[in-house]
C-alpha cells in the first residue's frame, strides 16, 4: 500500500535529497561504495527500477499519485510517497518539475570491467569527458546504435548524474558500464585495480578488442575503412570536450579513426562525433 505523505513546507529535511544535496554529497548519502541518486519522470525511474535499482522515495504532485505516478509507486511498494502542490515543489527542487515524479534511489555496485565486457563486441570507452550532458547523450547513442558496453576513466562525469540521467532518457540503466579500476571487494574476490591508458588497452587486447581511437591525426583511417568494419570485437574510444584523446592513448590503440569533414569544421562535439561512430562501427552480426 502507497505511503502518501503530504508536504507543506518546502524546506522539510525529508526532501533535502532532492533539492539541497549536491551531486558529491549525493555520491555518499548512503556509504561511499553505493550512494543515492534521482531519477525523473515515470519512464526514466521505470527503467532504474527494471535494471533492479532500490528506490528510497518518490517526490510528485499530488495531482500524479493517481495518474502518471500510479504504475511507479505501486513498483515501490511501501517507501514514502511525497506530495506536494507544484510551488511547494518547485521551491524544493528549484526548478519547475514539468516531468513529472522524482526518485531517490540506492546507486547499484560498480561491475568489474570483464563483467561489462565479457560477451560483448562493441564497447565505448571514455577517456576524462566531464560534461553530464555529453556522457548522457553518449549513452543514449550508444543505447541506440548497439553499443554492449561503456568504461569511463576516473575523471569522467558521473553517468548517475542527475543530468547525465536525464540527457539518456534513462538509457544509463539500460546499458552495462563502469569505471577503469573500479574496484570492489566481494567475499575473497581481489580487488580489481586498473590505470588507464596503459593496463587498460592491454587488457581490452587481452579480451580480444582491437581499439579504435577517435581522433584527427594525419595518420587516421577513415571512419568508413572496409579493415576497420570488419573486426569482430571493437573498442571505440572517445576523448574530453576540447583536447580530445591524449598521445599515449592514441599511440597504444590498433587505429586512429577521423570522422570526414567539409567546409572547413575541423570536429564535432564528443557526444555528436559519438553518434556517427556508433551508427558507422556498429556490429553487423
Amino acid at each position: 500500500m502507497a505511503n502518501i505523505i503530504e508536504i507543506t513546507d518546502p524546506m522539510a529535511p525529508e526532501l533535502d535529497v532532492y533539492g539541497r544535496l549536491s551531486e558529491v554529497q549525493l555520491l555518499n548519502r548512503h556509504d561511499p561504495e553505493h550512494g543515492m541518486f534521482i531519477a525523473e519522470s515515470p519512464k526514466v525511474i521505470e527503467r532504474a527500477l527494471d535494471a533492479g535499482c532500490v528506490p528510497v522515495s518518490l517526490m510528485m504532485e499530488g495531482r500524479h499519485v493517481k495518474t502518471q505516478g500510479r504504475e511507479v509507486i505501486a513498483r515501490c511498494g511501501d517507501i514514502p510517497v511525497y506530495t506536494a502542490e507544484f510551488d511547494v515543489l518547485t521551491k524544493v527542487t528549484g526548478f519547475p518539475m514539468v516531468r513529472g515524479p522524482l526518485c531517490a534511489m540506492y546507486r547499484p555496485r560498480l561491475p568489474l570491467v570483464e563483467e561489462v565486457c565479457r560477451d560483448a563486441h562493441r564497447i565505448v570507452v571514455l577517456e576524462n569527458v566531464m560534461n553530464p550532458t555529453n556522457v548522457g547523450a553518449i549513452f543514449r547513442s550508444a543505447a541506440a546504435l548497439g553499443m554492449e558496453a561503456v568504461l569511463l576513466t576516473y575523471a569522467c562525469s558521473n553517468p548517475l548524474y542527475r543530468r547525465a540521467i536525464r540527457v539518456s532518457m534513462g538509457t544509463v540503466f539500460q546499458i552495462p558500464w563502469t569505471y577503469w579500476g573500479s574496484g570492489r571487494k566481494r567475499e575473497k574476490v581481489i580487488t580489481e585495480t586498473m590505470t588507464w591508458p596503459e593496463e587498460g588497452i592491454r587488457y581490452l587486447h587481452k579480451m580480444g578488442f582491437r581499439t579504435a581511437a577517435l581522433a584527427l591525426k594525419e595518420d587516421s583511417v577513415s571512419i568508413d575503412d572496409p579493415g576497420l568494419l570488419a573486426e569482430d570485437k571493437l573498442a571505440i574510444i572517445l576523448g574530453t570536450e576540447g583536447d580530445g584523446l591524449a598521445d599515449e592513448t592514441i599511440a597504444d590503440c590498433d587505429y586512429t579513426v577521423k570522422i570526414p569533414m567539409a567546409h572547413g569544421v575541423d570536429s564535432l562535439n564528443v557526444a555528436a562525433a559519438s553518434a556517427v561512430a556508433f551508427w558507422q562501427l556498429r556490429g553487423r552480426g
